[in-house]
Order: structure tokens, then C-alpha cells, then sequence
């Protein structure tokens, strides 16, 4: 059971950003200071990624564990809620469905994508790592 009312929900889940997120804010601010400069949310591209590199037809998707399903194991942040369990279920489903959907869609124009989850960006060095191997020619 929900340990909150229906208002105090909706109240909630309005203040849930799709735009300059923590983590999206930690990988722009990493991205930059690595000296690679890039465009934002471009609606021109399907999914709307998060980073754009044009010169390089290269995007990064930032995604938040629990609302795009991070499949790894190991990941505690893409645990299901306690609550509503079967509405959930289909609404994190189908975010991972169009998500995998747009991705390809972004390949057949030729553009490559790099995914980004919330969990990893505890460790910095790792995660410049991959981006840096990412955006190299």
C-alpha cells in the first residue's frame, strides 16, 4: 500500500524533472571539463537525448535507474515499488520498450548513443573513461 494519499503523490511525482536532472547536471559538468562541447535535448533526434555532439553524429542519454529499468543486477536504484506493482510494471516496461525503440531508430540515421545509468556515477574515473573511449573517433 501507497504510504501516501493520492495528492500528496501527484504532488510528488510533479516535482520529478526530465530536463537538468542531478545526474544530467554531474555529466554535463564532467563532459565540459573534459573539454568536448556539445547541444542539449535536441528534439531534431529521436528520444530527445541529452547530449548532443554533432561533429561526432555521437549522443549520450542520461538515465535515471528506476525509470528507465536498469537490467544490472547489481543495481539497488531499479527496484520496483511496493505499490500499484502491475501499473508500474507496464509504465517502467514501455519506458524501457521506447527507449530501445528510439536507439535504434537514432542508429538507422547513423548516429551512435552511449547510455549513461544514475548508478554509475559514483565512480568519476571510470565514467570519464567511457566517455572519453565513447567519443573518440
Amino acid at each position: 500500500m501507497d504510504s501516501l494519499n493520492s495528492e500528496q503523490r501527484s504532488k510528488t511525482m510533479a516535482k520529478v524533472r526530465s530536463k537538468d536532472t542531478k545526474p544530467e547536471l554531474v555529466v554535463r559538468r564532467l563532459v565540459h571539463g573534459m573539454g568536448y562541447r556539445y547541444g542539449l535535448h535536441s528534439n531534431k533526434l529521436p528520444g530527445s537525448p541529452d547530449l548532443v555532439f554533432p561533429k561526432y553524429k555521437k549522443v549520450i542519454f542520461i538515465h535515471g535507474c528506476f525509470w528507465h529499468r536498469h537490467s544490472d543486477v547489481n543495481c539497488k536504484l531499479a527496484r520496483l515499488p511496493k505499490s500499484r506493482i502491475e501499473f508500474w510494471t507496464e509504465k517502467l516496461e514501455g519506458n524501457k520498450t521506447r527507449d530501445f525503440a528510439k536507439q535504434k531508430e537514432l542508429h538507422a540515421l547513423g548516429w551512435k548513443h552511449l547510455v549513461i545509468w544514475e548508478c554509475q556515477l559514483a565512480n568519476k574515473n571510470l565514467l570519464k573513461s567511457k566517455i572519453k573511449t565513447f567519443l573518440q573517433l
